[in-house]
């Protein structure tokens, strides 16, 4: 029998073209979305989606949906990674675009959470008093929105260990630059 590998790879990209702290390194969403097996016509949904949709390359975005934490944001679904709740206190504003559900039928998940503790201080969540989640989390979350044979991405400085209903597809360490710190996006697929 023999044993699965993950794809690795190394990418040198540009540094983000979005004005918001954390946002996508430019080029990434190019090499990312085949991996998760999404096409530009594929629907992604971006777990702490940030400002997403400002990403220079529309066509990468252009159908993304967002799950935020931060209703300033307008996400498309608004809900806490830790908690798995809308936020207390806070109700959707008008122009939300709630016309899917967020059930477990999603092909390709990309989740961009705020890496350490320094990183999540730049957050409107974190000054709410939400608490970061780890990779772990992160990559769990992302799995039950998944379909089965559906990948789920993770961007983050640590190659999260995924559950027995996923198998690691592919991994890839993302640089922007000298003197800058080295990201993991590791790719998952729901096997059950």
């Amino acid at each position: 029998m023999m044993s699965f590998r993950p794809i690795a790879d190394v990418w040198i990209l540009a540094r983000p073209k979005v004005k918001y702290y954390g946002a996508y390194p430019n080029g990434f969403l190019e090499r990312a979305l085949p991996l998760l097996g999404a096409s530009d016509h594929d629907e992604v949904l971006h777990v702490c989606g940030g400002k997403v949709r400002d990403y220079p390359n529309k066509r990468c975005v252009q159908h993304a949906w967002t799950l935020d934490a931060d209703p300033s944001l307008k996400p498309d679904f608004l809900l806490d990674v830790v908690t798995g709740k809308s936020p207390a206190g806070v109700e959707p504003e008008a122009g939300f675009n709630m016309h899917r559900p967020l059930v477990t039928s999603w092909r390709a998940v990309l989740c961009d959470p705020p890496y350490t503790p320094e990183d999540h201080e730049h957050y409107a969540v974190a000054k709410a008093g939400r608490q970061l989640p780890t990779a772990n989390e992160v990559l769990r979350f992302g799995l039950q929105f998944a379909k089965v044979g559906g990948r789920v991405g993770v961007l983050h400085y640590q190659w999260p260990q995924p559950p027995k209903t996923a198998r690691s597809i592919a991994v890839a360490a993302v640089l922007t630059g000298f003197n800058n710190r080295v990201r993991v996006f590791s790719v998952f697929e729901r096997v059950e």
